[in-house]
């Protein structure tokens, strides 16, 4: 871990838990840092859809969310100007890992990808959904926490 990853995860996680949305749905910043961050969400049955997988809506919002905190710890606060995903299968687990990665950042685009894992309760592994996200840097200051 270098020197700045600490930072980006308190920076993270201080944006994180100002997003109602990712409040409500258990969002958790578990790492950050050199371009790439990782959310996860523990299983819940009030977010699936009416065959009891995680609901759509819930998988682009992890993928969406781990591409823009990745490209965040490289370009500072970024908004998604385009956003595609592809669900492989059914999402279903005891939790959820969102790994997105920073392919690119440039003055004006940063093009991200991600991953979304369901893991089950013996920790294994398995590929859900991928995302693509291009982000546009907003130019604002990072927001800083704890006189940082």
């Amino acid at each position: 871990m270098s020197a700045t990853d600490g930072f980006d995860l308190q920076m993270l996680g201080a944006a994180n838990a100002s997003a109602a949305f990712n409040r409500l749905a258990g969002f958790e910043v578990v790492a950050a840092g050199n371009g790439e961050a990782t959310i996860r969400m523990t299983w819940r049955d009030d977010l699936t859809q009416y065959s009891g997988h995680l609901h759509a809506g819930l998988i682009a919002a992890l993928l969406d969310t781990a591409c823009g905190f990745a490209a965040a710890t490289v370009a500072g606060p970024v908004t998604a100007s385009h956003f595609a995903m592809n669900c492989l299968k059914p999402a279903i687990g005891h939790h959820f890992i969102a790994r997105g990665t920073t392919v690119r950042a440039g003055r004006r685009q940063v093009f991200a990808r991600a991953e979304l894992l369901a893991g089950d309760a013996l920790g294994d592994l398995s590929l859900v959904a991928t995302g693509e996200t291009v982000l546009v840097p907003t130019g604002e200051p990072a927001h800083k926490t704890d006189g940082c």
